[in-house]
């Protein structure tokens, strides 16, 4: 099969694949760069929602200079990002400690081992539908784990994909290391923003339904 001007589909598929990894690669530079420009433990809130606004303009097709934008967002963010991720980062310690803690213990502590491996899960599926949900709607910080926890809460089969899709993510980064200085982060992202965007867009169009109704 071949497309406008006789070029294969299946080399335009693989310019497009090979634009989307380049640009992975290029949003997990920029969001390494951001956090080490805050010292990691300021920079990583502001640097994860730059990286978000600028993963959602790419998904909608929008055309910008990736570091000026980048930038702007980190200035604009810089409060709103760390106010964010600063709880997130300390549930996913506790609970990483608990975790840890009654692993250790053995069988004896099975079941508090896999709460805390559910409660771990429930974490991650929220914070996925955190940060896009507030570059995308822009809300405000005391808003956003609410609506993103009932959003996960509502949408099971959205977060359950949500959770493998970061659970591959991982298990690629674990295996090969050397992917979180490169792409792991950024592809996140990008997979994430994506996800997100079109879960959005089903709920808006399922609630005017049935307000119309």
């Amino acid at each position: 099969m071949y497309a406008r001007g006789g070029s294969p589909t299946w080399v335009i598929r693989l310019y497009d694949a090979a634009d989307e990894v380049l640009w992975a690669a290029r949003l997990n530079l920029l969001w390494l760069a951001g956090t080490l420009l805050g010292g990691i433990v300021l920079g990583a809130g502001p640097a994860t929602l730059a990286a978000y606004t600028l993963a959602r303009r790419h998904a909608r097709g929008e055309s910008f200079q990736a570091f000026p934008a980048f930038l702007d967002a980190y200035r604009r963010q810089f409060l709103r990002g760390t106010a964010l991720l600063f709880p997130v980062l300390g549930v996913s310690v506790f609970l990483v400690s608990d975790y840890l803690y009654f692993a250790s213990r053995g069988p004896a502590a099975t079941a508090p081992r896999l709460a805390t491996l559910a409660g771990l899960a429930a974490t991650a599926v929220i914070a996925s539908y955190l940060f896009p949900m507030v570059v995308h709607y822009d809300l405000a910080p005391r808003t956003c784990l609410p609506k993103a926890s009932l959003f996960a809460l509502t949408r099971p089969a959205s977060s359950v994909l949500l959770l493998f899709a970061f659970l591959a993510v991982v298990k690629a980064t674990a295996t090969y290391p050397f992917l979180a200085l490169v792409i792991s982060v950024g592809a996140w992202i990008q997979l994430d923003t994506w996800l997100c965007l079109r879960f959005f867009a089903e709920n808006e169009a399922r609630l005017r339904a049935e307000q119309i109704s």
